[in-house]
């Protein structure tokens, strides 16, 4: 059976690739950063019922020797490199670390592929942020990049990297230019997950509002269930490559709001207030993504709508806030 090596692994995206490869009959091993409790690490490859099918190794991205024996040891078929610091507001307080772990981190993962198993297909996890204060109306993979956050530029640092050892040593090293994509796995500090959690604790009498910041940037949203299946294909290819992938749909966090809300039975401007703590110092107005590539190459598109995703994400918290209750 072919052999995986995910870094991020217990993250949303992680999580759900975790699934999509076992699935796929992979022996799928992940990176583990021992930053909590087992019990929480854990928590969302438990959720989806994989926890016990994957191979866990202690290992940090900034640690090159703990990077190079995990990649000896396990002698991966593909490596995607899905761990970041990766909550973009966090980058403006933590820029140094997210530098560090975000840009360099994906170079250490790089090296150690490049030294030890060099024919491995490695994936890396960039973002839509980088197009930052848009150059056109919909982003491709020819749009030019102005990344507006500590996130962002190291997100395009890394993902120049993977095209230099792309080009320099002949790796097959693909990028996923993801725009943003959500799931009842998404963290709590997310908007949509913010939303939706407050969704379900205003339903259940646990609150009465909700706080946000800017009501009026607009995200083009995904599922994180579809979009590995995307990261996936890309390491299939013969050529490597990099792929934007969206669902060509925007609409505003005001929009997001009315449609959770509305999921519940809420009126969301009965609830939702805007607060100067949550704006970003510098907004990433609008992204809106052409995934036209993907369409035309890996035979891929969205599965899931931006409202019945909504709809799974608000069931998923009610269900969670319903047992904590019980």
């Amino acid at each position: 059976m072919p052999t995986a090596l995910i870094t991020g692994i217990t993250g949303q995206d992680g999580a759900y690739l975790a699934q999509f490869l076992l699935e796929k009959g992979y022996a799928v091993h992940g990176l583990l950063r021992r930053s909590a409790s087992a019990e929480v690490i854990g928590e969302r490859l438990r959720w989806l019922g994989v926890l016990d099918r994957v191979v866990l190794h202690d290992g940090d991205l900034m640690d090159l020797s703990a990077i190079l024996r995990i990649v000896e040891k396990v002698q991966p078929d593909e490596v995607y490199n899905l761990a970041a610091q990766s909550f973009v507001h966090a980058s403006w307080q933590q820029p140094l670390l997210t530098g560090s772990v975000t840009g360099l981190g994906a170079v250490n993962m790089l090296e150690a592929v490049r030294l030890i198993a060099p024919k491995a297909r490695f994936y890396q996890a960039s973002s839509s942020e980088m197009f930052g204060k848009i150059q056109e109306q919909k982003q491709n993979e020819r749009t030019p990049f102005y990344p507006r956050s500590p996130y962002a530029a190291a997100k395009l640092y890394a993902h120049w990297m993977t095209v230099n050892y792309r080009e320099s040593f002949a790796m097959h090293a693909s990028s996923g230019i993801l725009f943003n994509h959500e799931s009842p796995l998404r963290g709590i500090e997310f908007v949509t997950r913010k939303i939706t959690d407050g969704v379900a604790r205003i339903k259940l009498g646990l609150a009465s509002e909700l706080v946000l910041g800017n009501l009026a940037a607009q995200r083009d949203w995904g599922h994180a269930r579809d979009y590995v299946a995307a990261m996936w294909a890309m390491l299939q290819q013969d050529v490597p490559d990099d792929y934007v992938i969206a669902t060509g749909r925007t609409v505003s966090i005001r929009d997001f709001c009315a449609i959770a809300f509305g999921h519940a039975g809420l009126d969301w401007q009965a609830h939702v207030r805007t607060s100067a703590a949550f704006m970003r110092p510098a907004e990433v107005d609008i992204l809106l993504g052409d995934a036209g590539k993907a369409r035309r190459k890996l035979g891929w598109q969205p599965a899931t709508t931006l409202e019945a995703m909504a709809a799974e994400m608000v069931e998923a918290d009610l269900a969670r806030h319903r047992a904590a209750q019980r």
